[in-house]
């Protein structure tokens, strides 16, 4: 029996009747149609709302200003520019160098089917290789972080009239951090495939400092979050080891500069570095998924036998994901939503759908199905699992609401976020203070400043959602909810 792509046998019939019931319900359309396109500029817009540093001319959300123009001034080095992460004035290196790789492969992937707005989604790229450059020019030092994040989280200030303190902090041969390294190597080893052709110097300024910082990264072993605890927890604490950002970092080396030393680095310490654990989760902490997935195109375009153990570790993931068969790390709302325990639920969904979309695609070119123990999903079943996820975000959902701001007629009005929720400097030009913000963060008023674009953390596992800016679980924006978003909305403004 098939249902949606996903064949059953026949000799299992409780089991086929429990997962065909959870597929009917997260695959049935709610309403039909959806403006991917609007959605993706959309998107691409939100990460204009998120810069620092001085503003460009063509900056197009008018409500920003100019912020943190000193930054990396106590160090002695220029750390201007870069993006704020979320909804705070921290920039916080970890999570930006994982945005900036999401970006680049939603590019490297997608960005022949992005029409008009390929062009707004390598500045946005760009504007985060410039800053990912800066904090790598010292040799032997990354700098990871600007801005003290107790002192930041105690006001609430637009980044235009930040007075919090901006310590500038750094990982180097004494304070290792191998996994904010490895990261940064990889955002700026995939940057360079995208300007390849575009600009071939910058390119080869992103590849010849993503080998140097990925040395470092190797050479230098230990996770940052030892090196810096005080600074980075609980907010982008590593929990998850710094391994997977060494196979990461080499697995975008390999691809970006197809030199055999990385190939055997990825086939000397796949099982060192632990390529196959929790394969269920992909983010700004936990790569595992995507280096199986990145890896397992050379198998399925029959380049690359070495690496078929990362093929069914891929296999293995998009198994632990699939309704009915999930691992019990990933639920389904009962409205269909992917949901995982923890903070920022929307980060799980953008990134686990843009990992389905991407192997399916994969498996297509090869004509391959997933073999999950007694069933098997198909390509075009998991374009529908992610494609459903983004109809999820775009009000395909119980409330009929969309959790991205801007998008369809209801949105959330109350994001947890300074910038949107303070008054502009164009409508109040003199400076608001650390707690005189306090008034606007308790003010039940929709913000003022619309932050087009940006998706919340989300509901609940319940489907429910408060749109109340101290939850902010549910009404924080992040860069790294958006990367992903932009590969998939580039997919589907392509095909429906």
């Amino acid at each position: 029996m098939a249902r949606n792509g996903l064949c059953l046998p026949g000799n299992a019939p409780a089991f086929r009747a429990t997962l065909v019931l959870s597929l009917l319900l997260l695959l049935q359309p709610i309403r039909a149609g959806h403006d991917y396109h609007d959605a993706l500029r959309k998107s691409i817009l939100f990460f204009e709302g998120q810069r620092s540093g001085k503003l460009p001319p063509d900056q197009r959300l008018k409500w920003r200003r100019d912020s943190a123009l000193h930054d990396g001034s106590t160090a002695g080095v220029d750390l201007t520019g870069g993006y704020y992460d979320a909804g705070d004035n921290v920039k916080f290196g970890f999570p930006m160098a994982f945005t900036t790789t999401l970006l680049a492969w939603s590019i490297i992937d997608f960005g022949r089917v992005m029409g008009t707005e390929q062009r707004n989604a390598v500045k946005a790229l760009r504007w985060g290789t410039d800053y990912l450059l800066k904090a790598t020019a010292v040799p032997g030092v990354v700098f990871v972080q600007v801005g003290d994040p107790y002192s930041d989280h105690n006001c609430w200030e637009r980044p235009e009239d930040m007075d919090t303190r901006r310590t500038v902090y750094k990982i180097d041969h004494n304070n290792p951090g191998s996994d904010v390294a490895g990261e940064t190597a990889a955002a700026l080893a995939a940057a360079s495939i995208v300007f390849r052709s575009r600009d071939p110097a910058y390119s080869r300024l992103l590849l010849n400092r993503a080998v140097k910082v990925f040395e470092f990264a190797d050479t230098h072993r230990g996770a940052y979050s030892s090196s810096l605890k005080n600074a980075v927890c609980p907010f982008y604490c590593d929990v998850n080891g710094f391994q997977d950002e060494l196979l990461w970092g080499a697995a975008w080396l390999h691809k970006a500069s197809r030199r055999r030393q990385y190939r055997e680095y990825i086939v000397r310490n796949e099982v060192i570095l632990r390529a196959g654990d929790t394969i269920n989760e992909f983010g700004w902490d936990n790569k595992h998924a995507g280096i199986n997935i990145l890896i397992s195109k050379e198998v399925l375009m029959g380049k690359a036998d070495y690496f078929e153990s990362f093929k069914q570790n891929a296999d293995g993931f998009i198994c632990s994901v699939l309704p009915g068969l999930a691992h019990t790390q990933v639920q389904y709302s009962p409205g269909g939503l992917i949901f995982k325990p923890g903070g920022s639920n929307m980060q799980h969904v953008t990134s686990l759908s843009f990992l389905l979309l991407t192997y399916s695609n994969y498996l297509s070119h090869a004509n391959k199905n997933v073999p999950c123990g007694m069933t098997s999903a198909s390509p075009a079943f998991l374009k529908q699992l992610a494609k459903r996820q983004v109809d999820y975000i775009l009000g395909d959902n119980p409330l009929r609401m969309s959790y991205m701001v801007g998008y369809g007629p209801r949105y959330p009005q109350r994001t947890h976020h300074r910038g949107s929720s303070l008054p502009s400097v164009q409508a109040h030009p003199a400076r608001i203070g650390c707690k005189a913000g306090s008034h606007y963060f308790l003010s039940p008023n929709p913000n003022p400043n619309k932050l087009v674009g940006a998706v919340v953390g989300g509901p609940n596992s319940s489907d429910a959602f408060p749109d109340s800016r101290p939850y902010f679980q549910e009404s924080e924006p992040t860069t790294y909810i958006n990367a992903p978003l932009v590969g998939l909305l580039s997919y589907f403004a392509a095909h429906y």
